[in-house]
C-alpha cells in the first residue's frame, strides 16, 4: 500500500488547509465523532462527497464546547455553508444507556474516552455557529437530525420536542443518506442561487417563516399533520402524525409534509428515489484513506473503527420495518445494493492493508441477507405504502433470492489473500424458513444457510426473534416465534450433517410495548426449554421515529389509534427484565412469588423445577448477548454471548 501523506485526509486545521495550498474553504463540516476517513463513517462520506463536487472541504471533529469556542472560529467562515452532524449515532444513545445512566465509553472517540461529545450535539454545534457566524448558512444532517425532523418524543428529557430545525436554528435539514440532496444543493449554489432560495430540493426540510411564502411545486402533493402545539396537548393527535410520516418516508412518490411550529411552518420535501447501483458504487469508491486521522495516533484506538476496520458494507436500507428500529426511517425501506465488482474492489483494498491478516470481519449491511432484493414488478412497489415488505407476511412481489448473495460470498472468498470472510451483521432467519418465505426455493434457502454456517461464522450465528409472544411480535412487525423453532430445526440439521458445533445466538427485547410480565415469563420458559440461557439483553429503548416509541409516549398505536399498554415505570421494566435471568439465585424467590400471583405454576415448574437437571448438566461455557435497537447492525458486533444446555439439546 502506498505510504499516506497528511494531505490524503481532509484538513482539520489551518496548517493542513495551507498544506493543500488553499486560501479559503467552501464547506466546513462539524462532527460529534472523531474523524475516521472510512465509508462506514457518515461524516467522512459527506466530506468526500462534497470534495468530489470540486469543493474545498475541512472537518472539525468533536469541537470543544467548554472553552472559548476557538474550534468554531479557527478555520474562518466557509464560502458556501457549515455542515453539522452529531455523528454516526444519536448523541443521546452514545452518551447514555437504556436506564439513562451515562456510559463509561464512547465508541467513536479515541480510547473510548467520554466527554468529547455534548448531549444533543447537532443543536449545540449549530447554535454556536449561528451565534458566531449569523450570516453563514448552517445545514444539519446525520442520524440525529434525520430522526428528529418532526415533533418527536425525547426519552432522555421525557418530553415532546419540536423539529430539530427549531432547536438548532439551522437553515436546512438533510434527512436520510445525504449524497443525493447535497449534490443538488451544491449544484444550485455553484450556479449562484442564494441558499435562502434553495427550498424545494428533495429529502430536505426547512422552516418557513410567517412572512415567507410556501414555495410551489406542481409535481408534489401536500399533506399537513397536526401542529407541534396540538401534539403537546393531545397525545392521540401526536400518535396520528406518525402513520403519515412513516408512510411518506417510504413511498417512491411521496407527498410533501407540512407541520406548524408556533408561527412557523415546517416543510419536509419528499425523499429521493433509492440510489442506483452506479450511485452507491460511486459513494463507496471515493478516495478514502480508510484510517483515522493521524492526529489520533497517540491517543489510542477508536473502538468503532477497530470493529469495522476489515469489514465490507454491501448494501443500505432495510425492508423489515420493525416497530422498534430506526434503520428504515434513516436509510429507507428499499435496498440500495452495490455491484459485485465494486465490493470486490473494496475487498482488494482491504486485503492489501499492511496489517490485514486474511480475515474479513463482516460482509453485510443493516440486515446481512437483503443484498440485491427488490420488487419483481416495480409498478407495484411504486404504489405501495406498507412500512414492511415481510410483515405480517412476505410480499409476493418481493424477490427474496439469496443466490446473488451466495455468489458474492464465493467471489470474495476466491481472493487469494482472503482466508475467511465472516458474516457479523444480523441475519433475517425468517426469510430462510420455507414455511414463512413461501415463494422462495427451499433448496436455495438451505444452500445459503449452509454456506453461511460452514464458511462464514466462527462458532455462532446471530439471529433476532426478539420475543416469543405472538401479540408482542405482531406489534413489533416480526413473525411468530414458531418460525424461529423451524429455523432452529434446519440449523440443527445442518449442524449434524456437517459435523459442526455451532451455536445459535438469539436476540430478545424486554419492556416492549404490549409486553406483560406473563409474556416475559413465557419467554424465559420457552427459551430455557430450547436450551438457551440468556445472560445479557437490553430492554426496549425509545428512540425518535419509531412506532414503538410513539406508543411508549402516547399509549396509542399510530395506525389504529387504539390504546396499547406499555411498561413505563422503572420497577415494571426491571421486573420484566429479571425474567431473562431466572437462573440467578437472587431472582428465584421473586420469580416463584410472581408466577404464583399470576397463577402460572406451569411456568414455575419449567423455570424452577424441584430438581433442575438442566442446571446440573449445564456446561461451563460462557456466552452473552447485548442488544440496542437504536444501534445499526454493523455496530452491534461482538456483543453476543450464549449458553447452551448440553450437546443433546443443541442437536435435537
Amino acid at each position: 500500500m502506498q505510504e499516506l501523506q497528511l494531505s490524503d485526509w481532509l484538513p482539520t486545521t489551518n496548517k493542513e488547509v495551507k498544506i493543500r495550498g488553499w486560501d479559503a474553504l467552501d464547506v466546513i463540516l462539524f462532527s460529534g465523532d472523531a474523524y475516521v476517513d472510512h465509508p462506514s463513517f457518515g461524516p467522512a462520506v459527506i466530506g468526500r462527497i462534497l470534495e468530489s463536487y470540486g469543493l474545498r472541504v475541512a472537518v472539525v471533529p468533536q469541537p470543544n464546547v467548554s472553552d472559548n469556542l476557538q474550534d468554531f472560529v479557527k478555520l474562518g467562515a466557509p464560502k458556501l455553508f457549515f455542515a453539522v452532524t452529531g455523528g454516526c449515532m444519536d448523541p443521546m444513545i452514545s452518551n447514555y444507556n437504556a436506564n439513562k445512566k451515562r456510559r463509561d465509553k464512547d465508541a467513536y472517540t479515541p480510547n473510548g474516552d467520554i466527554g468529547f461529545r455534548p448531549d444533543y450535539a447537532t443543536s449545540v454545534y449549530s447554535n454556536i455557529l449561528k451565534e458566531k457566524w449569523p450570516n453563514v448558512p448552517v445545514l444539519i444532517g446525520g442520524i440525529e437530525a434525520s430522526l428528529r425532523r418532526v415533533t418527536h418524543y425525547d426519552y432522555w428529557s421525557n418530553k415532546l420536542m419540536p423539529s430539530i430545525l427549531e432547536t438548532s436554528k439551522a437553515d436546512m435539514l438533510v434527512y436520510g443518506m445525504g449524497e443525493q440532496p447535497l449534490r443538488e444543493v451544491v449544484r444550485l449554489m455553484q450556479k449562484g442561487v442564494p441558499f435562502s432560495s434553495i427550498n424545494t430540493i428533495k429529502q430536505t426540510a426547512v422552516l418557513v417563516k410567517p412572512d415567507e411564502k410556501i414555495p410551489k411545486n406542481s409535481n408534489w402533493e401536500d399533506v399537513e399533520i397536526q401542529s407541534h402545539e396540538i401534539c403537546l396537548k393531545d397525545k392521540k393527535a401526536y400518535a396520528s402524525n406518525f402513520k403519515t410520516i412513516e408512510q411518506e418516508s417510504n413511498k417512491l412518490a411521496a407527498r410533501r409534509i407540512f407541520q406548524k411550529i408556533g408561527d412557523k411552518t415546517l416543510m419536509i420535501n419528499p425523499p429521493y428515489p433509492t440510489m442506483t447501483e452506479d450511485e452507491i458504487d460511486a459513494s463507496f469508491e471515493l478516495p478514502y484513506t480508510r484510517l483515522p486521522h493521524p492526529k489520533y495516533n497517540k491517543r489510542g484506538p477508536i473502538p468503532a473503527f477497530e470493529m469495522i476496520k476489515f469489514s465490507i458494507n454491501i448494501h443500505r436500507g432495510c425492508f423489515g420495518g420493525c416497530s422498534f428500529c430506526t434503520i428504515s426511517a434513516h436509510q429507507g425501506k428499499f435496498i440500495a445494493s452495490r455491484s459485485q465488482e465494486s465490493v470486490l474492489r473494496e475487498v482488494d483494498k482491504v486485503a492489501n492493508m499492511p496489517d490485514f491478516k486474511g480475515y474479513l470481519s463482516d460482509i453485510g449491511g443493516p440486515s446481512a441477507n437483503m443484498y440485491k432484493m427488490q420488487g419483481k414488478v416495480q409498478s407495484i412497489c411504486d404504489k405501495c405504502v406498507a412500512p414492511s415488505c415481510i410483515s405480517p407476511v412476505i410480499c409476493s412481489n418481493l424477490d427474496t433470492s439469496h443466490k446473488p448473495l451466495t455468489q458474492l460470498y464465493q467471489a470474495v472468498d476466491s481472493h487469494p489473500k482472503i482466508k475467511k470472510s465472516f458474516i457479523g451483521s444480523g441475519i433475517r432467519h425468517d426469510m430462510l424458513v420455507p414455511e414463512f418465505n413461501k415463494n422462495a426455493d427451499p433448496k436455495e434457502l438451505d444452500a445459503y444457510t449452509e454456506e453461511v454456517m460452514t464458511k462464514h461464522i466462527s462458532g455462532r450465528l446471530k439471529v433476532a426473534p426478539e420475543h416469543t409472544s405472538d401479540p408482542v411480535l405482531k406489534l413489533m412487525r416480526k413473525p411468530s416465534f414458531s418460525y424461529f423453532h423451524k429455523f432452529k430445526e434446519r440449523f440443527d440439521k445442518i449442524n449434524i450433517k456437517k459435523g459442526l458445533k455451532l451455536q445459535l445466538i438469539p436476540y430478545f427485547i424486554s419492556n416492549h410495548p404490549a409486553c406483560e410480565a406473563e409474556d416475559m415469563a413465557n419467554l424465559a420458559a420457552e427459551t430455557k426449554d430450547m436450551g438457551f440461557q440468556l445472560e445479557q439483553v437490553q430492554g426496549f429503548t425509545p428512540t425518535p421515529m419509531t412506532v414503538a416509541t410513539v406508543i411508549y409516549y402516547s399509549g396509542y398505536h399510530p395506525y389504529t389509534l387504539k390504546k396499547v399498554r406499555t411498561p413505563i415505570s422503572a420497577k415494571e421494566k426491571e421486573e420484566q427484565h429479571r425474567f431473562f435471568f431466572w437462573y440467578k439465585d437472587e431472582n428465584k424467590a421473586w420469580i416463584k412469588n410472581t408466577l404464583n400471583k399470576l397463577g402460572r405454576q406451569d411456568l414455575l415448574k419449567v423455570l424452577l423445577p424441584e430438581k433442575d437437571k438442566w442446571r446440573k448438566n449445564k456446561p461451563k461455557g460462557d456466552a452473552k448477548h447485548t442488544f440496542d435497537d437504536a444501534i445499526p447492525f454493523n455496530q452491534r458486533k461482538n456483543k453476543a454471548k450464549f449458553k447452551s444446555k448440553n450437546k443433546k439439546r443443541r442437536s435435537r
